[in-house]
């Protein structure tokens, strides 16, 4: 199987997707601070946002990794279970940033926002969607999925900023 970092490269529909609307950019992967998983798992950059956010696979392994993503502000999370994962929320919740509340109320107000800018949102996520050959699910099942991973108990995807022994603040709270 081809792997989803070179079928988003080569598919310039959903690069561009993934792009604008997600803020999601492959060739953005080091982070602006040396950092490290207080676990002493591997953490391995791979994609950035356009605010200095980075985008980690944790532990060993290829795709199918945890991914944590650093804000640029001191702040990071747990977001997917594995790229796949992470490129579905992308494509049905670019705006997951910007929840806080993760309530359906919430998630339909940011939706419409997007829409009221770019009419033809839906339309380009879906052939971005089948470009990569995802299926999507809902943003509700998108974001509830966020949230489950992002506050699930655990020191192993805790990160540190290296020079300071300093530990990022959780960007999602349960």
């Amino acid at each position: 199987m081809e792997s989803l970092i070179a079928a988003v490269r080569e598919q310039e529909e959903a690069a561009r997707f993934l792009a604008w609307p997600g803020d999601f950019d492959l060739d953005r992967g080091d982070h602006v601070e040396d950092v490290h998983l207080a676990s002493g798992a591997a953490l391995e950059g791979f994609a950035g946002d356009g605010s200095g956010g980075t985008y980690f696979f944790c532990g060993e392994g290829g795709e199918e990794r945890p991914v944590l993503y650093a804000d640029s502000e001191g702040s990071a999370a747990l977001v997917a279970t594995g790229l796949s994962e992470l490129v579905r929320l992308l494509l049905v919740a670019p705006w997951w940033r910007d929840c806080r509340a993760f309530t359906d109320e919430e998630s339909r107000e940011l939706v419409a926002e997007y829409l009221e800018d770019e009419p033809g949102l839906t339309a380009r996520r879906d052939r971005a969607a089948a470009a990569l050959g995802l299926s999507l699910p809902s943003p509700a099942d998108a974001l509830a999925r966020l949230r489950e991973v992002a506050t699930r108990p655990g020191e192993e995807f805790v990160l540190i900023f290296t020079p300071e022994g300093r530990t990022y603040e959780p960007l999602i709270t349960p």
